[in-house]
């Protein structure tokens, strides 16, 4: 490192220091912060945290047949928090309560303290440490680690009540640990998608993986410990991965001059990784046009979560900053325009990548520089985390899985008693089933009782017991919300689904299994019973229940109630006889759509979300708009279905909601995907893909077919700008609709996925010019093509009006106090049916 940039960081970490950059006061208190330092006797402080010991923490147990603790008084323990050791001779669990489910760090301290008169070297100690689903560490050792003691940070998404950190001993050897923390992490900061970058398109799930950090960065600046971090992360500095050393500039501000916005807090960095950068600016380099390029060793049988910090501190005024980011040899972020993004300087901003190691190699490079199509000549990046994802087996440390590392022995030693006590409590279960079911008949009244066959037998609770148990039962929901709809009783669901049954299975879904319903009265409903492994929790149960209670139309499916009970969360639907329309596109044996039927239920949904996009003052988004949650009734009438991800559109003032990414990938708005800014037009260009999607009768992501093809909406309109849809339509299409019906629908998709959400119709104009594809298809005659250029003017047809609608509908007790009802819609389905 030339003198220089020692200069300049000395300075960076005086500033750090002298000027006040004191411990953050956290905005976010962890549900769940076990910090436990293992073996100790007493509480230990470590860098501004207070660790307990862990035999003195109330909400945690210890499952050991033999264990004990050392500690130590040697001078050369490089901390207070490994001067003691919980050391097992055989397989032990430390078992967490969990308050929150959700994304938790598990953090991990290990140091071979030596243990006198015991003859236990842990230097040589194999360390092996499982979750409930994920591989940690895998017959890991100090005998051939450079560093003095070992940290390991990991991300588990944890779904039970509990979770549970099992240490393996092998060949007859101890294990041990000195310190752990278990800290729950806000939805916001990890992500459930990021940008697969070999295949150029986003991809979701992530919470089902493990991730482990093995980098996080500062750049151009100093060291930032975990008391600094309101989540508790630390942040080092980048120098020592640079790949030409004084290859990069460090610029600095003061740190409160970090403008933060709704979707990106502390919580995401904090203010001094924004407030200082490493930049190209007057580099050390005879040629300025080059790339600033870090180089980590990583493991190639893995794949990395990388994220990439940015914020324009170096820039004097906007849009004078155009740059590249790459990873690998491949382009991450092509002419990144960190002024249109952010629409201010100082302001923060974050892309999230997947990615591998370098081909052929183990290392993964990190690059930016200028844009080739500019004169600028200068790039920028404030700080780097780079995440190991959990492979198939899921380990984050190997091939083996948790099943396999687990040993079998202390199976096998209580087989027999595990299969007496089965046995045994076999048939005490059978006797106390044989006695509940003789006092059930001894109960049941004379009179028949007549009702569907789901019921079987069981009793439903009446309106009065029903009441009654609401406060008792309901611990999300308040019993006196009664305009969130009707309350069931997990008995009165289980009667109606007939405990679940795996054959009237309808479906699963992000929330979970769905299920065919009868309740009492013997209207037929669907029962959504959340999942609790599920990415969507009570968030997104609450705002189901929420929007649903005050929306109501002929195209919005309808929520009957709900059921908050024994950690049970539960919604009841109206039953869509013909299920999703996905179903009725490809992958089924159903008789295929004829050109006029799919042109209703596209015109049905678009009203749908139209109501939503217009019904108050602030719109609703739905923000999941795509083939499987638009459902049809046994009239084939579309209703647009599941509301968990919707979001209160921006306010009269406002031009865009600022939130994180949420969606399907195939129908998420790239535009919101990049700047995480939320509009109606969002929706819009979802709604476009279905489009596609329902001409095309191909899915809108389909990975194994050639690239070029993989998304519907790219592929669809290359082929509409050939004037060629007829060429890639669903064959069973071909010559059974009308040209100038299917010109006008492909011009509506093209307006519907344009680039921009500023050149995208509304979902008004939308519906306007499907009725008139409809229309062409119903009229034999020729008619006067309209403008290219209007949208929703077209005077040779005569259309429906708009639906109006009534901002006073309410719902009290599941019924509609007020009306959306139009002329045409009273026709078909008069109100209050």
């Amino acid at each position: 490192m030339n003198v220089g940039k020692w200069l300049s960081l000395v300075l960076a970490v005086i500033l750090f220091e002298f000027l006040g950059y004191r411990r953050i006061q956290a905005s976010f208190t962890p549900t769940d912060n076990y910090l436990i330092v293992c073996g100790s006797s007493q509480n230990v402080t470590f860098q501004g945290r207070t660790f307990v010991p862990d035999f003195l923490h109330s909400s945690i147990s210890l499952k050991a047949k033999r264990s004990y603790y050392v500690a130590s008084s040697n001078s050369s323990v490089p901390s207070s928090i490994f001067r003691s050791a919980r050391i097992f001779s055989s397989i032990a669990s430390y078992e967490f309560d969990i308050k929150q489910r959700g994304r938790h760090w598990i953090r991990l301290y290990f140091f071979p303290v030596v243990v006198p008169k015991s003859g236990h070297n842990l230097i040589s100690a194999p360390i092996t440490v499982v979750t409930d689903g994920f591989v940690l560490l895998n017959n890991f050792t100090f005998e051939n680690y450079n560093g003095s003691f070992l940290f390991k940070e990991f991300a588990i998404n944890v779904t039970s009540v509990t979770l549970s950190l099992t240490f393996v001993p092998w060949n007859d050897l101890v294990s041990f640990v000195n310190a752990i923390e278990v800290v729950s992490i806000p939805d916001s900061v990890l992500p459930d998608q990021a940008l697969a970058l070999n295949r150029s398109t986003p991809i979701s799930g992530l919470s089902e993986f493990g991730m482990e950090t093995v980098y996080r960065l500062n750049m151009g600046g100093p060291l930032i410990s975990a008391q600094n971090d309101t989540l508790g992360r630390t942040w080092e500095n980048d120098s020592k991965y640079l790949r030409v050393n004084g290859s990069a500039l460090n610029v600095s501000i003061d740190p409160a001059s970090i403008k933060y916005t709704a979707s990106i807090t502390e919580e995401t960095a904090p203010n001094w990784v924004y407030a200082t950068a490493e930049t190209m600016g007057d580099a050390n380099v005879s040629n300025m046009n080059f790339n600033i390029t870090w180089v980590f060793p990583v493991n190639p049988n893995f794949r990395y979560f990388v994220r990439a910090h940015f914020c324009d501190i170096s820039s004097q005024s906007l849009y004078a900053l155009v740059f590249n980011l790459y990873l690998n040899d491949d382009i991450a972020a092509a002419s990144l325009d960190l002024s249109t993004l952010t629409s201010n300087l100082n302001v923060p901003y974050y892309m999230d990548f997947i990615s591998s190691s370098s081909a052929g190699s183990d290392t993964l490079t990190v690059s930016i520089g200028p844009d080739s199509v500019t004169d600028i000549t200068n790039a920028t990046l404030s700080g780097l985390e780079i995440m190991k994802i959990s492979n198939e087996a899921g380990s984050l440390d190997g091939v083996s899985s948790v099943k396999n590392l687990l040993p079998l022995s202390s199976l096998k030693k209580n087989k027999i008693w595990i299969i007496i006590g089965s046995l045994v409590g076999a048939v005490i279960a059978l006797v106390f089933i044989g006695f509940c079911c003789c006092c059930l008949l001894m109960r049941k009244p004379k009179a028949n009782h007549q009702g569907h066959p789901l019921h079987g037998n069981s009793q439903t609770m009446t309106k009065m017991s029903m009441a009654s148990k609401k406060s008792g039962t309901a611990s999300c929901i308040s019993s006196a919300s009664s305009s969130f709809g009707q309350f069931f009783s997990l008995q009165e669901i289980l009667d109606a689904t007939n405990k679940f049954d795996e054959s009237l299975l309808l479906g699963v879904g992000g929330f979970g299994r769905v299920y065919r319903g009868m309740l009492e009265d013997g209207t037929n409903c669907a029962v959504k019973r959340g999942n609790s492994r599920s990415e969507q929790g009570l968030a997104e149960f609450m705002t189901e229940i929420e929007m649903l209670s005050k929306l109501r139309h002929r195209h919005l499916v309808s929520l009957i109630g709900y059921c908050d009970e024994r950690s049970e969360t539960i919604l009841v639907y109206e039953y869509m006889a013909n299920g999703p329309l996905r179903s009725h596109l490809y992958g089924t044996n159903f008789p295929s759509l004829t050109w006029k039927q799919r042109l209703d239920i596209c015109i049905g949904a678009a009203r749908g979300l139209h109501y939503l996009h217009t019904f108050a003052a602030r719109s609703i988004i739905h923000r999941d708009v795509k083939t499987t949650n638009i459902l049809l009734d046994e009239n084939f009438v579309a209703k647009v279905s599941d509301f968990g991800l919707s979001k209160t559109g921006p306010a009269l003032d406002q031009t865009h909601v600022s939130t994180a990414v949420k969606g399907s990938f195939g129908y998420l708005d790239p535009e919101y995907f990049r700047r995480q800014q939320l509009t109606e037009k969002s929706d819009v260009y979802s709604f476009g893909v279905v489009l596609m999607e329902v001409l095309c009768a191909r899915s809108a992501l389909n990975p194994v077919l050639p690239r070029e093809q993989v998304n519907i909406a790219e592929w669809a309109m290359s082929w509409h700008k050939k004037g060629m849809l007829n060429q890639i339509m669903d064959s069973n299409l071909v010559g059974k609709l009308n040209p100038a019906s299917l010109k006008k629908y492909g011009e509506t998709a093209e307006k519907c996925l344009a680039e921009h959400g500023t050149e995208r119709p509304s979902m008004g104009d939308v519906l306007w010019n499907l009725e008139y594809a409809l229309q062409l298809e119903e009229t034999s005659s020729v008619l006067t093509e309209p403008d290219d250029n209007s949208m929703n003017h077209i005077p040779a047809i005569r259309l429906t009006p708009l639906e109006s609608f009534d901002n006073s509908v309410t719902m009290t007790n599941g019924g509609n106090s007020g009306t959306d009802c139009n002329a045409e819609d009273s026709l078909v389905n008069p109100c209050g049916r």
